[in-house]
């Protein structure tokens, strides 16, 4: 699959609705990417639940933060343990973190993921915590035969230990680990286009009891943090309000964020703001779940995508 630059975000927004109208009037369409082969050995659904009692689940944007969100007690945890607690429980959870870059595409097979404690400098409580949530090989070789078959190139990965931007806000959101985790990679040739795209392509998946999440943050500029200012950093607020406006009145100017003035002081590089556009693409219609700072320049925002 080609993907378009930057740049040109209406275009491929309209080049999007356009395909989906085409294959409308033909009956070629596509069969939406499934979880189906995964479940082969276990019902759908349990045989108590009918039909019209399946929720269809949202998409996540959690913004984790720095690695302490794992041992923090905070608005933003808070939020998470509601969410999960609110929520029907997944089958899987499939999640893109900033923290997993690569050439290309790969999608984590590892049925034991370690926890990686992918830091340094912190609390020495922080490294003895563990997220012994197991991974789904199965989900993860059928996404990936499936986004193959669509002229996407991917791989399964099955070495791949959980980074924080997995477990810290997953230790707050399913604090047993007791649901699967296969983790997709951001590739970093990636761009907010392909994102939305491979969420678009994966949106099927939440009809099937599976939680699509990115984890990122919705600013994320290292060198202006303050750890213990109670101040806010008036250049990332006022990105993040704007942002958010484009996510519910414009996608396509949303996806050429890069058209904010300076905003590389809130985004010197782009792999924490690029999973907003994965959970965007697989749900597209924004809610916000928390808004928040914390020290000075993160922004804390958890956003639900239907």
């Amino acid at each position: 699959m080609k993907y378009p630059k930057p740049a040109t975000p209406k275009a491929a927004i309209a080049h999007l609705q356009n395909d989906g109208k085409r294959h409308n009037m033909t009956t070629s369409k596509p069969v939406p990417i499934t979880a189906a082969a995964a479940w082969a050995d276990a019902p759908a659904v349990s045989k108590a639940v009918t039909p019209s009692k399946i929720t269809t689940l949202p998409a996540l944007f959690i913004s984790h933060g720095a690695p302490t969100l794992a041992i923090e007690q905070s608005a933003t945890t808070s939020a998470l343990a509601r969410i999960g607690q609110n929520l029907p429980k997944p089958r899987a959870i499939v999640i893109m973190s900033a923290h997993w870059q690569s050439a290309k595409l790969e999608i984590s097979s590892n049925p034991q993921p370690k926890t990686w404690h992918d830091f340094s400098g912190f609390a020495p409580e922080l490294y003895d915590l563990q997220y012994p949530a197991a991974g789904q090989p199965a989900l993860a070789e059928t996404l990936a035969q499936q986004l193959t078959a669509r002229g996407i190139t991917c791989r399964v990965n099955p070495l791949r230990v959980s980074d924080h931007g997995v477990w810290a806000p997953l230790l707050h959101l399913y604090p047993q680990a007791d649901i699967p985790i296969v983790q997709i990679s951001l590739p970093r040739h990636y761009d907010s286009i392909a994102c939305y795209q491979l969420g678009a392509q994966l949106a099927q998946l939440r009809a099937e009891q599976v939680l699509l999440i990115g984890s990122g943050n919705i600013t994320h500029n290292l060198q202006a943090l303050r750890w213990q200012a109670e101040s806010i950093d008036t250049a990332a607020k006022d990105f993040k309000v704007w942002l958010l406006q484009q996510l519910k009145t414009d996608i396509p100017s949303a996806l050429d964020w890069q058209q904010y003035p300076n905003f590389r002081d809130i985004h010197p590089s782009d792999e924490h703001l690029l999973p907003l556009f994965f959970a965007l693409g697989a749900g597209q219609r924004v809610s916000v779940v928390h808004q928040s700072m914390a020290h000075h320049s993160l922004g804390m925002d958890i956003y639900r995508f239907d």
